[in-house]
């Protein structure tokens, strides 16, 4: 009986509870934004790598002799493949920086749920800090209380 009595009488801290969780997410969701922003910087300098790769196709397309001698160099066509492939690589890996700072912002705002929960898996490829990122990242998303905050779901029941 008194099990049932204590589940419907009003909780006295519980106003208390619910905005020390508020403030809890809202600093997780800053501190998420924040690494966001890091992450996308590491991103967008690794994508940078494959410069190399395509400052050397474009060589041995355009400018074989300065490789060696003529007579030793491979086909015109793989530069150009090792070129196409460096450009598609630089360009997959700033898309995916600018993407990753693009969902620290809005997780900054608080809008765009869906994408930065898409980020965060996506994030996860990125290893080691995407990874990490990625999983802190979703977890803190999943909560019913983050999700209030979005303002993509029912406000929590919250029963004693």
């Amino acid at each position: 009986m008194w099990e049932r009595i204590r589940r419907t009488r009003p909780c006295n801290n519980c106003s208390w509870k619910i905005s020390e969780r508020m403030n809890q997410d809202e600093e997780h969701l800053r501190l998420l934004s924040i690494f966001h922003y890091v992450c996308a910087g590491l991103a967008a300098l690794f994508a940078c790598i494959p410069i190399i790769h395509l400052v050397l196709g474009l060589l041995m397309v355009f400018y074989p002799q300065a490789l060696g001698p003529t007579n030793d160099q491979p086909p015109a066509f793989v530069g150009l493949i090792l070129a196409v492939f460096a450009g598609v690589m630089i360009v997959l890996g700033w898309a995916f920086a600018i993407c990753l700072a693009y969902a620290g912002r809005c997780l900054a705002q608080r809008k765009r749920y869906t994408f930065c929960l898409v980020m965060a898996g996506i994030a996860c490829m990125f290893m080691p800090f995407g990874t990490i990122l990625g999983i802190f990242t979703i977890i803190v998303l999943v909560r019913p209380s983050v999700k209030l905050l979005f303002g993509t779901a029912a406000p929590p029941v919250y029963a004693r």
